[in-house]
């Protein structure tokens, strides 16, 4: 299986890390930390020389409650880094959901978009249908960040979040958007409890069903945070990369071909002793 972005078809067969390049002030774990270009290259470089396959760019923070950002706030955060990081030589995507940041990206040789809105927003999947070959990563997200953890999800998320990607997926068929370009992507922790967090984990073999590969973020998540404190507070973003890692693993195991991280060394790092055990295996 591969995944047809802009300029790559991205090999499946061994799982992909997705390292993340927040040039946001505010993101919940690592925001404000890269300031010019020259840090967000050098943040990219890092990633790479760790292990990273992918690097996804962002210039909105989407954690809970966040405030959306006007387009041009955006567009002044991602486009002056978009086409260094281009000239690396590996697939870049452009987290984002505003259809403006996604042309300008795409226009300057970005691969993927990766949407936590699935291509809803108006103009959005005209954006993609206008470029033939552009990955797409399609999240499923309960509400808005802005309320989603205010009013979660009730009961059990599978079914509606299968039927979501159902949906998604036939829209994007019937707008000609081919199926090799789409990968899927739970939305942990985007309108989700704990409890059905973990689920998605455990019953990932139900999403993976509809026969298109599937894009995982465990990254620091507060889901972790809430299982790993013993006093049953959660604890900080940075406190939780071993927990990242065991669930990075965990869905890779389950089936996932693309972890999104933070922590790219660890991740990779883990991931190796994974395919070292599976590669004995299949002998």
């Amino acid at each position: 299986m591969f995944w047809q972005t802009t300029r790559f078809q991205i090999d499946l067969s061994t799982p992909q890390v997705m390292g993340i390049l927040n040039l946001t002030p505010d993101s919940f774990s690592d925001g404000g930390q890269l300031h010019g270009v020259r840090a967000a290259v050098a943040r990219a470089e890092q990633m790479l020389k760790n292990g990273a396959h992918i690097l996804d760019v962002g210039g909105e923070s989407t954690r809970p409650g966040s405030p959306a950002v006007a387009l041009d706030v955006e567009l002044s955060r991602v486009l002056p880094v978009l086409p260094e990081l281009v000239r690396l030589g590996v697939p870049i995507s452009i987290d984002t959901y505003k259809p403006g940041v996604m042309q300008a990206a795409l226009d300057l040789g970005v691969d993927i978009v990766n949407d936590i809105w699935a291509l809803r927003q108006p103009g959005a999947l005209g954006v993609v249908e206008v470029h033939p070959s552009c990955g797409v990563c399609l999240m499923h997200m309960h509400r808005d960040p802005q309320t989603m953890q205010i009013e979660v999800m009730n009961g059990d998320v599978l079914p509606e979040v299968v039927a979501f990607f159902q949906a998604r997926c036939l829209d994007l068929k019937h707008a000609g958007v081919a199926r090799e370009r789409l990968m899927l992507d739970p939305g942990i922790g985007f309108g989700k409890t704990v409890a059905q967090n973990f689920s998605l984990l455990a019953r990932q073999s139900e999403i993976l069903a509809l026969n298109y590969p599937l894009l995982t973020g465990w990254s620091r998540k507060s889901a972790l945070g809430c299982v790993i404190d013993s006093n049953h507070l959660s604890s900080q973003p940075a406190e939780r990369v071993t927990a990242s890692v065991v669930a990075a693993v965990l869905a890779v195991e389950r089936g996932a071909s693309v972890v999104r991280v933070h922590d790219v060394k660890e991740t990779v790092q883990a991931l190796r002793v994974y395919e070292a055990m599976r590669s004995q295996s299949l002998t």
